[in-house]
């Protein structure tokens, strides 16, 4: 009822189909530094992104406060703009779906812990960092907390709604030894607030953090590699990129005419999963379209890219319901899930025998090349030795291919991990990476 004067003033302006997107959030975040309170906030924000479609384009603009005046406001803005876009990529406002399975992603009870008690865990995780031993600072710890309701009307009468809430923990120190300086950090990314245990992330962080020391680079050349969980996260990241409708339409992916063929090791398979219990889930993207449960690379075969309404429509296919955006739509994936092998970590060290363990991996950004895959990046890691974490390695270079680095996967472990950007990997052996060091 809130939103009706908006239809009503599109529907008598002329526009012919038209939706809002509300987004409601809270927000609740401090830190400490040497244990001091150095920052608190409390952050209520409201949002609204509406579209139209008149005379075949469509139109868009946003407001984040609502009455009379913004919904006047909007409808005006959709009018101006479509009257001036180039734009002849179809667009649509979505009907929607017969069926829209409903994900679980909010815990009330995170909400209802009073402030004081979260500020207490984030002082004795400080506390007990500050115990380890070589540790000479707590760089810092911090908590944040996000709650979001996200809704979408139409004017076709579709009524879609979603709420979820987390938060995350984190600590970050400085260890020394000699003239060597390192730092680390670790993190709890959740919303069940019983799971936090400042000595178990604590310990997590000094190991992180003193491991490190006595590092030094290896000598240069070609290693049989164990990648950690976290950089798999992030190479995944670069290598899905590719999956995207849009990317292979515009002659970017690297996927493009690969779609049923094999691109990887047939150990591989890589699924998004919408509809899994995490704090990702979506029951429907942001179009509107349900979302489903898909293998994107099952055995080492590209089986699907994803699509939003505007690409599927160009490939005369249906949306895969990973349309997700602002007024512009994009693509991504919902909850990437790598399913994991059966060895442990310390079973993949064994199999390696010798070789080098990539823990850090920097420069995704700047080092790493889109159009062919190509990579180098800064990284730390370990050596691995007689099929054991060996010494710390620092100031080393690894290069390679995404294509075939993810073609060259040996074995997967079980040691998978969920991170905040929605990616749950475990470690994995490469058969040979160039390391480039002393």
């Amino acid at each position: 009822m809130k939103y009706d004067y908006f239809f009503k003033l599109a529907k008598e302006k002329g526009i012919e189909e038209c939706e809002l997107k509300i987004y409601e959030t809270y927000s609740l975040s401090f830190s400490l530094f040497h244990s001091e309170m150095d920052d608190y906030q409390v952050n209520d924000g409201y949002s609204i992104i509406a579209r139209g479609l008149i005379n075949g384009k469509f139109g868009s603009a946003s407001c984040d406060v609502w009455n009379k005046d913004k919904a006047e406001f909007l409808v005006s803005e959709i009018v101006k703009n479509a009257s001036v876009i180039e734009d002849d990529d179809p667009m649509f406002i979505y009907k929607g779906d017969a069926k829209y399975k409903k994900i679980n992603t909010y815990n009330k009870e995170l909400m209802d812990i009073p402030a004081n008690k979260k500020i207490e865990k984030l002082y004795e995780l400080e506390k007990l960092i500050k115990e380890g031993e070589k540790i000479t600072e707590v760089a810092g710890v911090s908590y944040s907390e996000t709650r979001t309701t996200s809704t979408l009307l139409n004017s076709h009468g579709l009524k879609l709604s979603q709420k979820n809430n987390y938060f995350f923990i984190m600590g970050e120190a400085v260890a020394k030894e000699g003239d060597q300086v390192k730092t680390g950090y670790d993190f709890l990314f959740s919303n069940d607030f019983n799971q936090v245990n400042p000595k178990e992330l604590a310990d997590k962080i000094i190991e992180e953090t003193t491991s490190q020391l006595g590092g030094e680079p290896c000598a240069s050349g070609d290693y049989q590699v164990v990648l950690d969980n976290s950089c798999v996260a992030s190479l995944l990241g670069a290598y899905l990129s590719s999956v995207d409708a849009e990317e292979v339409q515009k002659h970017t992916s690297l996927f493009e005419g690969k779609l049923n063929t094999k691109i990887a090791s047939n150990k591989l398979t890589i699924e998004d999963r919408p509809l899994q219990k995490t704090l990702f889930g979506r029951g429907f993207d942001d179009e509107g379209v349900a979302t489903y449960n898909k293998p994107i690379i099952k055995n080492g075969v590209l089986m699907t890219y994803l699509y939003n309404l505007t690409t599927a429509a160009k490939d005369g296919v249906k949306s895969t319901g990973n349309g997700f955006g602002g007024a512009k739509i994009g693509t991504s994936p919902v909850f990437v899930y790598m399913k994991p092998g059966k060895k442990s970590l310390e079973e993949l060290f064994q199999e390696v025998n010798n070789g080098v363990y990539i823990t850090d991996i920097q420069g995704l950004h700047a080092g790493l090349d889109p159009q062919t895959g190509n990579f180098s990046l800064q990284s730390t890691g370990f050596l691995i030795k007689d099929g054991k974490k060996d010494r710390p390695l620092d100031i080393i270079t690894v290069s390679g291919n995404l294509m075939k680095l993810f073609n060259d996967i040996k074995t997967i472990g079980n040691d998978s991990k969920t991170f905040i950007s929605a990616v749950s990997c475990p470690s994995i052996v490469i058969k040979k990476l160039s390391i480039g060091g002393k």
